[in-house]
């Protein structure tokens, strides 16, 4: 299940036609794609479950929960469908601990390819604003591509972390010896709780702490791309 919590959004904080239509645009794009990542990644594996639920698609209307959906827009918090995975129907070829933790880790890969795609995107447009001149157009898209950058890598970070409900809970169970891993099940409701209250109430300091985890992610994706970009720019000037 996808729950992120998306302080993000005060990149758009001015309450605006555009804004709005950038947010929803985002936040369906990501959902969709990371959810049916998770569904692709249990087919490939030979889990056919959430594909014949029809859930390996980008098909917005297949993922995304509408009080989840409305959560994210108004309260900056939200969730998709939970994508159904049935371990038991795993090929052979790998064990049960390391299909859970592949399908699990489908999620924030997706989000990551996605924040990569924006980064270069973001680029590509900065690279055409130097060529022709800056328009209205010019700057709805450099916003489209930060804020998908910016709203997929926190979301990689955020589902990545290892409490329940995230992926990154299933992630790490998956890698604890069996021992370890039923005892940390016993109190995983408890802790999911705990968790949830966090995000609802310390959103702000919550999201201080993804900025700052996603630092390498930044290094990685977009440092690079902007500095050929930079690069770039000086070989056309």
């Amino acid at each position: 299940m996808m729950l992120a919590a998306m302080s993000l959004l005060n990149n758009l904080s001015q309450i605006n036609i555009p804004g709005i239509l950038i947010t929803v645009l985002v936040l369906t794009i990501s959902l969709s794609f990371h959810e049916m990542a998770h569904a692709w990644v249990a087919y490939r594996l030979g889990d056919d479950t959430a594909s014949l639920q029809g859930r390996l698609t980008m098909n917005p209307l297949a993922h995304l929960d509408p009080i989840g959906t409305l959560m994210f827009l108004f309260a900056g918090i939200g969730w998709a469908k939970p994508v159904p995975i049935n371990p038991a129907r795993f090929t052979h070829r790998i064990s049960l601990k390391k299909g859970i933790m592949l399908t699990s880790l489908a999620g924030p890969v997706a989000n990551l390819i996605l924040a990569a795609v924006a980064s270069v995107l973001h680029a590509l447009t900065v690279l055409t604003a130097a060529k022709i001149g800056d328009s209205t157009v010019i700057s709805l898209l450099e916003s489209l591509f930060v804020f998908l950058y910016s709203a997929n890598s926190a979301l990689a970070v955020f589902n990545l972390l290892p409490v329940p409900p995230l992926d990154g809970y299933k992630i790490f169970g998956a890698v604890l010896p069996n021992s370890l891993y039923y005892k940390v099940m016993g109190f995983e409701r408890y802790i999911g709780m705990i968790f949830l209250v966090l995000v609802l109430f310390g959103g702000r300091f919550l999201g201080i702490i993804l900025q700052v985890v996603r630092i390498p992610f930044d290094l990685v994706i977009w440092t690079p791309v902007h500095l050929l970009a930079q690069w770039l720019l000086q070989m056309m000037s």
